[in-house]
């Protein structure tokens, strides 16, 4: 079945930050043949989904905002998930994008036509649309990583993960299990503490955590960023240096992390009394080697009488509760996993066939690698955003967007000038990119700082992060090389 109103040029796959950037972006160029396919029944990807309490951006709010489309009116430093989630719907109205967003279209197939020089992009509903370019933006963060603990499906009480939130389970008076201490768990472990009667913090590994200087910004500050945009750009771009600093130790040597190690152990020293509970908080890594967490109220909230950490590892669930490698039981009406999500499978789960049907699991079974992240060889027309090796550690993942944006606009242009249908990278460039930011990845903190972490593949290599200084991604990917890329 295709599509009423005919095919597009272009499908976008997910309507987050990503796809939401390049949808702009292509309007702002005057290409208007697109659509964006979403899922659900709106837009926001992450932002959309992760509603625990807590929900809060982790890095400044306003580099966590398109550098084209500034907002004066965040009320934090840090803005909360309505705020951020307002903050793209607004874009996606103002730039006109609503009307090219399909709703409810989850894709399930990509498969090229090497004849036609299409993309057939298929969904649930049985639509298929053909499209001379595909771009992923579904992202990294959206399908739930849940650990297989024995006994799980026995567990008689309400269990669900921190990005589907059960929002009719009310945790007052109630006995909770918060499995995982990653990124959403320390938000959400503070707010729920208030709330249940008992909470047990399951830690496999502690995170290096630093203060959240988090703040209300002052109604004046926001009048005088809306008045003065200059005001605002020049502030934005005070945090983004201040951001990159924090690369030094990931771009040049893991002995430069030691000033960041200091302030973390600075704020254990100053929020956590108890000498047992400090040493159970206190990683044994290398600071950088997973992500360095925000929080000013994750070590106070662990100390509180109805809050243990628990460090045993769970070795099955049962219909009551948990219970760990000592022989300890703890009972639990609530367990929340906050156990983060599945990286490479996202795209992979896709059932992208390209040139000859080769799948793109099969090219990637020895490991994810795209040309800067964004172009596979042997898959004409397809472009990444979020794609392997992309991931920050330091810096705002909506710089990384929009210079992915960048490069596949550059590439798009490159097909036009000479009159192609179809560009795809060279095999030798690909090969040359990764082997060299594999080299640096290697010599880096998450590799040579102790841990293992999700930035990690099962082979122990890095496919998630870019290895560098973020304005180094942004020269490398501003213009497409003719050379590189094949255009038929």
């Amino acid at each position: 079945m295709s599509p009423a109103g005919g095919d597009p040029a272009i499908v976008i796959i997910g309507s987050g930050f990503a796809g939401l950037c390049l949808a702009i972006r292509l309007k702002q160029a005057g290409c208007h043949s697109f659509v964006i396919l979403e899922k659900n029944d709106d837009l926001g990807g992450t932002w959309r989904d992760n509603t625990y309490p807590g929900c809060a951006c982790d890095v400044p709010s306003h580099m966590y905002s398109f550098s084209f489309e500034l907002n004066p009116g965040w009320s934090r430093m840090f803005a909360p998930q309505q705020e951020i989630w307002a903050y793209m719907r607004r874009c996606a109205h103002k730039y006109g994008i609503t009307p090219h967003i399909r709703f409810g279209r989850r894709v399930e197939g990509l498969e090229w036509d090497d004849a036609a020089r299409r993309w057939r992009v298929t969904t649930a509903r049985g639509e298929v649309y053909a499209a001379r370019a595909v771009v992923s933006g579904i992202g990294a963060l959206h399908v739930p990583s849940i650990p297989e603990i024995p006994g799980a499906d026995r567990f008689c009480g309400v269990a669900f993960h921190s990005a589907q939130w059960d929002r009719s389970c009310c945790l007052s008076g109630r006995r909770v299990a918060v499995i995982g201490t990653g990124a959403s768990a320390i938000q959400f472990i503070p707010e729920i503490a208030r709330q249940a009667t008992r909470v047990h913090v399951f830690q496999r590994t502690p995170p290096w955590i630093h203060p959240r200087p988090d703040f209300e910004i002052p109604p004046a500050v926001r009048a005088t960023f809306a008045a003065v945009p200059q005001a605002m750009r020049a502030f934005r771009d005070g945090i983004y240096w201040l951001l990159e600093i924090r690369a030094a130790g990931f771009a040049l040597h893991p002995a430069l992390m030691a000033p960041l190690q200091r302030t973390a152990e600075r704020h254990i020293a100053r929020q956590v009394a108890d000498p047992e509970l400090r040493a159970k908080v206190t990683p044994d890594y290398t600071i950088g080697c997973k992500r360095i967490l925000l929080s000013s109220d994750y070590y106070p909230s662990l100390a509180r009488p109805n809050v243990d950490l628990v460090t045993d590892p769970i070795t099955r669930i049962t219909e009551h509760g948990l219970v760990c490698a000592d022989g300890s039981a703890y009972d639990a009406d609530v367990i929340i996993y906050g156990t983060g999500f599945k990286t490479v499978e996202a795209l992979t789960e896709l059932g992208v066939a390209g040139r000859d049907g080769v799948k793109l699991q099969d090219v990637w079974r020895g490991g994810a690698e795209a040309y800067h992240g964004v172009t596979v060889t042997g898959f004409p027309n397809l472009f990444l955003l979020l794609g392997p090796n992309t991931g920050l550690g330091h810096n705002s993942v909506i710089f990384m967007i929009e210079s992915q944006v960048q490069h596949v606009l550059s590439c798009l242009r490159l097909l036009a000038r000479h009159g192609g249908s179809t560009i795809e990278v060279k095999a030798p460039a690909l090969r040359r990119f990764n082997d060299r930011i594999q080299r640096r990845l290697g010599r880096a903190v998450w590799s040579e700082g102790g841990c293992t972490s999700w930035y990690l593949d099962a082979d122990g290599v890095n496919r998630a992060l870019w290895p560098g200084f973020s304005f180094e991604y942004w020269a490398r990917t501003r213009r497409a090389r003719r050379a590189d890329y094949v255009i038929r």
